[in-house]
This record gives structure tokens, C-alpha cells and sequence, in this order.
């Protein structure tokens, strides 16, 4: 374990919340496909999952943990909230 990885993970962070943001690091082509990896990849489904992923990228420990996804997730949610 390297240092600043407790026994659930890096910095304090569940294996869920570490593979929902290495979800988000990955491209998906063609609609519908990253629904379907949230489906088939995590089990949750997709609404349960941007909820999680939603409070995950206001959690400080993610931004320890992967700052340059969780800063531009946090770009892209404000630029929604932008438009509303």
C-alpha cells in the first residue's frame, strides 16, 4: 500500500468511488455505450450513478485523488448549471 492509501483505497476513497472515476477518465463512442458500461461495469443504474458520481466530485478526498477529473467534471457541471 502506497502512502496515503488506507485499506479502502487511495486517499480514503471506496472501490466504487475510485472505478466511477476511473469510468470518467475513459471516452466512450456512439450513444448509449457509457450507460451501458455503467450498467454492465458497476451495476448501478445510470441515474444512481450521476447521483453518486454528483456528490463524489464535490468530495474532497476525489479531488486529492484525481484532480484533473474531478476539476473538469466540476468545469462541465457548472457550464450545465450555466445554461439552466
Amino acid at each position: 500500500m502506497s502512502e496515503g492509501e488506507g485499506v479502502s483505497g487511495k486517499r480514503g476513497l471506496e472501490r466504487r468511488e475510485l472505478d466511477i472515476l476511473a469510468l470518467e477518465r475513459r471516452g466512450f463512442a456512439g450513444p448509449g455505450a457509457k450507460e451501458r458500461a455503467i450498467r454492465e461495469e458497476l451495476g448501478l443504474a445510470p441515474v444512481r450513478y450521476y447521483q453518486l458520481l454528483n456528490a463524489l466530485i464535490d468530495d474532497e478526498r476525489a479531488l486529492a485523488c484525481d484532480p484533473v477529473t474531478v476539476n473538469r467534471l466540476r468545469r462541465v457541471r457548472e457550464g450545465r448549471r450555466g445554461e439552466r
